[in-house]
């Protein structure tokens, strides 16, 4: 029994030695390197960078044109005051009405200016430019502007219906076209009412809103840092920055792994390293992105779509929303710093889901979609 114990455990040294040379082999680590490289180069797929036409702006315009003057159905989302406030929203909001919220009418207008300035000679130009004529008048802006000054309405639509209107009039005020003169001088009380509100507010918050949803004080910051550069309005420039340093300057390790949000349409996460590539200088920006989201330095980096699951159900729907946002955050980053080139594949994969389900969709994404998908192609 001792010799046959002996030889067992003889033969268990051969077998493992072989196996370990076996491991050790050069041969077999070539073989090891190989399907890990292998194993990359089929899990990593290129997306085609999406294209932005004559052709896709005349698709792209139908959404708008159908929504911007359709009043019902509406969600006002107002605060009643007295029995005064219970009208129609077209008599509240002479511009603003359609489009289901006023926001997404905002955003609608912005859409119309922007296809129209940037592919004047789209099919239904002169269309878009009959409604806005006819639409942003001085009167109606002063019916606007009266909505917003009432003491009850001191927060309607914070922050973002107000970072949406700052981005139409960044549009109208920089397009080289007479008539965009007149409608952003027509706007330009709404406008200032605005940048009011923001300067009474970002001073008074003490901590940013993180959410995936309208209140988010990155996107916030975001657009109005844009108008505020357009305009070379420094004041606000410098408020804006002021405020993005404290609230994110310290954040780190950000937790993509648990982003989406059910119904998210803006990235926690990706929306502060929009503001934040704004109002930092390269190297302290590329040191603080390193520490609040350092697996964006990986050039194999990866991050999954936002999956829909019915795009009937108006906040399920959000998910395409958050694909296009998150692309137009990495197309920027991307543009900004080529080093980080890399990204865009992962932006052309975030569209490329979502954007074939845009045209044609049903009114619960068609009404506000379309100025999400159309900000995220210009930043491509």
């Amino acid at each position: 029994m001792k010799n046959v114990l002996s030889l067992f455990f003889l033969l268990s040294i051969l077998v493992s030695c072989n196996s370990s040379e076996e491991k050790k082999s050069p041969e077999n680590k070539m073989k090891h390197e190989n399907k890990i490289e292998t194993k990359n180069e089929t899990e990593i797929q290129q997306y085609d960078s999406p294209s932005f036409t004559l052709a896709e702006a005349n698709q792209l315009i139908e959404l708008p044109l159908h929504c911007v003057e359709n009043e019902y159905p509406n969600k006002l989302g107002q605060t009643i005051g007295s029995d005064e406030d219970l009208q129609s929203p077209e008599a509240l909001h002479p511009i603003f009405y359609g489009c289901f919220d006023w926001h997404s009418a905002v955003h609608g207008y912005w859409s119309m200016v922007t296809l129209v300035k940037q592919f004047p000679d789209m099919e239904k130009a002169d269309r878009v430019k009959e409604i806005l004529q006819k639409n942003i008048t001085a009167k109606n802006v002063s019916k606007e502007l009266e909505y917003f000054q009432k003491d009850i309405n001191k927060s309607y639509e914070r922050t973002y219906g107000w970072a949406w209107l700052l981005k139409l009039s960044e549009a109208l005020h920089t397009w080289d076209d007479p008539m965009a003169k007149q409608l952003a001088e027509n706007l330009q009380p709404l406008t200032d009412e605005i940048v009011s509100k923001y300067k009474e507010y970002l001073p008074k918050l003490v901590y940013p809103i993180r959410v995936g949803e309208h209140a988010n004080t990155a996107f916030g910051l975001a657009f109005a840092w844009d108008y505020a550069n357009a305009t070379e309005n420094t004041q606000l420039q410098i408020l804006i920055s002021k405020r993005a340093k404290e609230f994110y300057l310290n954040d780190e390790g950000c937790p993509m792994t648990w982003e989406p949000s059910g119904y998210d349409f803006l990235s926690p996460c990706l929306e502060e390293v929009d503001i934040m590539r704004r109002v930092l200088p390269k190297e302290e920006f590329t040191g603080w992105l390193d520490s609040f989201l350092p697996t964006l330095e990986d050039k194999n980096y990866q991050l999954e779509p936002g999956k829909v699951g019915d795009r009937s159900d108006g906040k399920l729907v959000h998910l395409d929303g958050l694909n296009f946002s998150r692309a137009w955050v990495l197309y920027g980053l991307a543009n900004q710093y080529p080093e980080y080139e890399y990204l865009k594949n992962v932006a052309n994969q975030h569209i490329s889901y979502s954007y074939p389900n845009l045209v044609g969709d049903t009114y619960e994404g068609g009404h506000w979609l379309a100025s999400f998908a159309i900000y995220a192609l210009q930043q491509n």
